[in-house]
């Protein structure tokens, strides 16, 4: 079979978007070598990571024909190229699909949906980029054969914005890198600390320091969690950070915190492993890959109610409102102060995490394929 995939992030970006296209492209490449993958995007960036999965995997990489206006390529021009290539099955990676493909009937389409927060909180977003995210993810979703959701809060919140027929909607998870599941040595673990003047003893968060993600919300319970356990922040810091500095003057708290961004990625599962217990408060999500990333790295997870964070994490993490500071400084001095109950979450998140492996994942994926194909 011949598959076609909207390459644009997996050729791009190294984070979110770009880590899920690749992850799910080397899954499918991975366990079913006998189709052909074929990655179209506008351009490639020339970066270590992404040079990598494109010649590790046996990929036809498709950029636009002379001539065609790139800004437009991905949803008019790219047409004729699938029609060349004989693609059977065309995978929006991204939340869109090209204009006009079904008209054609001579390919089928899968999108998938990775949140419609736009929608449940347009607070966080710019107007134009509403509407466009909104324009987009709608024809997406009434004009594709088949609908990925990468969580079951997703799915409802299609049903429930765009009208969509629930028997047109999958849910599909993700997983996580694979180096989040090998355990480093004692001595590389040593040398991360060392290089980040890491503490013995520290919670983390990991994500973008924006309203969402609720980083305010743990600073405000961290005058109450116990003073020998520093917090370690990686993440790109935004204008909302400006917020959390201010509070963390305010209960005198800018010893305890320790901000990192931009370090490469390699060190990042190390942090993890490091970290006595991972916190995930935010607001809204469309899944939650940091939470598999922690229960692979056998961390205990603390992470909010409200959106699709329990699906991630599993019966066995604790979860507390995102608005109830005092909630969360209660459960975090319980984890911190029970090794037991340490070791108890982190042997029931890394049973929990195996439903996220990528060979169960690319099983599901290519049964999702075959039926869209056969319908």
């Amino acid at each position: 079979m011949n598959i076609g995939f909207d390459g644009k992030r997996a050729a791009n970006n190294l984070t979110g978007l770009g880590n899920y296209s690749r992850s799910l492209i080397a899954q499918l490449a991975t366990f079913f070598p006998q189709n052909h993958y074929f990655v179209y995007t506008p351009k490639r960036q020339d970066k270590p990571q992404i040079t990598s999965f494109f010649t590790s995997y046996p990929l036809h990489l498709k950029l636009p024909l002379p001539g065609a206006i790139k800004l437009l390529w991905r949803s008019f021009g790219i047409k004729k190229q699938l029609y060349q290539d004989k693609i059977e099955l065309f995978h929006g990676l991204s939340q869109e699909i090209p204009l006009g493909l079904k008209s054609a009937q001579q390919i089928k389409t899968v999108v998938t949906i990775h949140d419609l927060i736009y929608l449940r909180y347009p607070q966080y977003y710019k107007a134009i980029d509403r509407y466009i995210y909104n324009w987009k993810s709608e024809y997406a979703c009434k004009n594709s054969d088949h609908i990925i959701a990468i969580s079951e809060r997703t799915r409802q919140d299609i049903i429930e914005f765009y009208h969509i027929a629930p028997e047109k909607i999958e849910v599909i998870y993700q997983s996580c890198d694979d180096s989040f599941k090998q355990l480093a040595s004692a001595e590389a673990c040593t040398a991360v600390a060392k290089k980040y003047q890491l503490p013995d003893k520290f919670m983390l968060i990991v994500g973008t320091i924006e309203p969402r993600k609720n980083l305010l919300l743990l600073i405000k319970a961290l005058a109450q969690i116990d003073p020998d356990y520093k917090l370690v922040v990686v993440g790109k810091q935004q204008a909302y950070a400006q917020v959390v500095h201010r509070e963390l003057e305010r209960l005198g708290l800018t010893d305890r915190l320790i901000f990192l961004e931009g370090l490469p990625f390699t060190d990042l599962p190390l942090i993890y492993q490091l970290a006595t217990l991972f916190i995930y408060p935010s607001h809204y999500e469309g899944f939650g890959i940091p939470i598999i990333e922690a229960l692979y790295s056998g961390t205990p997870v603390i992470a909010a109610t409200g959106s699709c964070l329990e699906e991630a994490g599993g019966p066995d993490s604790i979860y507390v409102s995102p608005d109830d500071a005092e909630e969360l400084a209660i459960q975090a001095n319980r984890v911190l102060g029970d090794k037991a109950l340490q070791a108890l979450m982190v042997e029931k998140g890394l049973e929990y995490a195996q439903r996220f492996n990528h060979e169960i994942l690319a099983k599901q994926l290519m049964a999702c394929y075959l039926k869209t194909i056969n319908s």
